[in-house]
């Protein structure tokens, strides 16, 4: 096995991403900007540089050019910032890290608020952090660590920033356990789209604390969150397990989630470099230094080919980073900056299985690349508590994506890819699934009314209080 290829294999399986979708198709903006009028706040750089790096996102698969960028310094500078713009008329896009892949961090002739700036990591204590929203997950675990404390849920690539995935929800490889990181917010610093500076808990402002987290940043910019915190693991010990189908796979997916045998799960259906498929399932058991785990008894009865198990000890840090090593292959192959078509969704529990193997059975090695995967695994609902974030209503869904990493740069390649996606999409919701909604594919007020469903009205009525004049998070086409 080349070391590519077990690079490849041992990446973090699931990957979230922050912000999603607002144009029809894939487009690159061609129009004329008009940096003349209306006269812009003095902090907004009109700067051709800082534009052009803002128009697009990770997923470059839409362009748009925005007017002017502002980095903030403050909530304060935001907030002037809104308060203009809402007399103006005038879009504004929240940006962490650009990590969405359907150009839903994006605006077209408005104001992108690059947040990188506010990256503060503040207060830390037993069992909470205070962190500015533009600091990134790998950051923040870093200060924690440092005090022996951990986020319940990371994401397996730490790069995303704490306010993208908090406008998403963030699911993680413990979250069967811990829930969404959305689940994790203790408060949240917002600013509003009228301009607002408003703090917002359970207690405090409920309806923009529910109406934030998950919100697709409709109602208002995250500029500062307390997240939970609990005593970080010593080490982990990594199981990677491989199966001859879904089937195997999938049946002991099942068995460990339901004996909690892992605390962390996840699995994926890989390429196998021969135009087949590969079925792997990841779990890592947490303990303490000088106590590993009995493999024998972590792996009694499951029908994997024991023979290919691959089995790591590793220090929880190093565990948490192992997607970097990923990230650097594929910077160096040029694939980590070309397009990403990403379809990340949730099925039934009760049809996943038949599903899934209805949809793998119309693909092949190359619908997602050589080094991209489908992600297949369970995880129990009763930890999910978020109200934006929508699941399928079973105890039990799994999480369904195709995190295609195209061979090329090939914008025809990428086009079908997207347009796969759509069709892709409706077939699952059909069947009762939902997206995880950061997919690369067109979404229209009507589909996002749907994906809502009994949260929309919430939605509704709280982008009128907090963004009467539709100003935020354009990309996403929701109102």
């Amino acid at each position: 096995m080349s070391s590519d290829r077990r690079m490849f294999l041992s990446a973090g399986l699931g990957v979230t991403v922050a912000l999603a979708s607002r144009a029809s198709g894939l487009t690159t903006s061609a129009k004329a900007v008009s940096l003349e009028s209306p006269p812009f706040p003095g902090n907004v750089s009109l700067d051709a540089e800082a534009r052009a790096a803002t128009a697009h996102d990770f997923g470059r698969l839409i362009h748009m050019q925005p007017r002017g960028v502002l980095r903030p310094a403050s909530s304060a500078d935001i907030a002037s910032l809104m308060r203009w713009a809402r007399s103006q008329g005038v879009k504004v896009a929240a940006r962490g890290q650009g990590h969405s892949i359907y150009g839903r961090a994006l605006v077209e002739n408005g104001i992108v608020v690059d947040m990188a700036a506010m990256n503060s990591i503040r207060d830390i204590r037993q069992d909470r952090v205070v962190v500015d929203a533009g600091a990134t997950w790998r950051d923040l675990l870093d200060a924690t660590l440092a005090q022996g404390l951990t986020p319940p849920v990371l994401t397996n690539y730490l790069g995303l920033s704490v306010g993208g995935t908090v406008a998403v929800g963030g699911i993680g490889a413990a979250s069967s356990r811990h829930g969404m990181q959305t689940d994790n917010v203790i408060a949240l610093d917002v600013v509003t789209g009228d301009g607002n500076e408003v703090s917002c808990s359970a207690t405090e402002n409920p309806d923009l604390f529910n109406a934030v987290r998950a919100g697709l940043g409709q109602c208002g910019i995250v500029t500062r969150a307390t997240l939970r915190l609990m005593r970080a693991p010593e080490r982990v010990r990594r199981f990677q397990l491989f199966y001859r189908d879904l089937p195997s796979l999938t049946a002991d997916q099942r068995r460990v989630l339901t004996e909690g045998r892992f605390d962390q799960l996840q699995g994926a259906v890989l390429p196998d470099g021969r135009g087949g498929w590969r079925y792997q399932l990841d779990g890592a058991v947490y303990h303490a230094s000088g106590s590993t785990p009995d493999d024998k008894a972590v792996l009694s009865g499951l029908s994997d080919e024991r023979g290919a198990a691959v089995i790591a000890d590793l220090t929880y840090r190093e565990d948490a980073l192992a997607f970097g090593k990923f990230e650097s292959l594929l910077r160096s192959k040029g694939q980590w900056s070309t397009p990403q078509p990403w379809l990340l969704t949730f099925l039934r529990g009760s049809n996943a299985e038949r599903l899934a193997g209805d949809i793998l059975a119309g693909l092949t090695g190359d619908a997602v690349g050589p080094f991209g995967r489908i992600t297949v695994y369970p995880v129990f609902t009763k930890a999910f508590g978020t109200p934006l974030v929508r699941l399928p209503e079973e105890d039990v869904v799994f999480v369904f994506n195709l995190i295609r990493i195209p061979a090329s740069n090939d914008a025809a390649t990428a086009e079908r890819m997207a347009a796969e996606n759509r069709t892709l999409y409706d077939r699952i919701r059909e069947a009762g699934g939902v997206q995880y909604p950061v997919g690369a594919f067109a979404m229209s007020p009507f589909d996002w009314e749907i994906h809502f469903g009994a949260g929309w009205p919430q939605l509704r009525e709280a982008k009128q209080r907090h963004d009467p004049g539709h100003l935020l998070a354009p990309g996403y086409n929701v109102f």
